[in-house]
């Protein structure tokens, strides 16, 4: 568990590799999730999240990756994508406060609800 101090936005990669790590030490810890992660080497895995994060809060240039297509293989659903946001909405939530974390949290609700859908669109066919 974090140690308490006082909260600020979110303005450096320090504080994305943070929230990176914290959120997904707690993704590692839940039932419904942690099988999708064990195959997975984190700590290499880890500079390509926390770029990602870069990318789209601190406007770090250089990413590329289709975020999507990395995860088109997996067997999500709906329930899958309700608990990743919930743990990314707490652990913004208990870190940051400010501008870039209520942005980080918009964007991963966008992450999610298009991620949801096309899974949706995929299973249609």
């Amino acid at each position: 568990m974090e140690e308490a101090f006082a909260k600020h936005d979110i303005i450096s990669k320090e504080d994305i590799h943070r929230m990176v790590d914290v959120f997904y030490g707690d993704v590692m810890q839940d039932d419904l999730l942690k099988g999708f992660f064990s195959h997975m080497n984190f700590e290499e895995h880890k500079p390509r999240m926390i770029h990602f994060w870069s990318f789209v809060l601190l406007d770090e240039p250089g990413y590329s990756t289709n975020v999507f297509e990395k995860h088109v293989h997996m067997k999500l659903n709906d329930e899958h994508f309700d608990r990743w946001m919930y743990h990314f909405e707490k652990t913004v939530n208990q870190l940051f406060s400010g501008e870039k974390a209520e942005t980080a949290i918009l964007r991963a609700k966008t992450l999610s609800w298009t991620f949801k859908e096309k899974f949706r669109k995929m299973n249609e066919q």
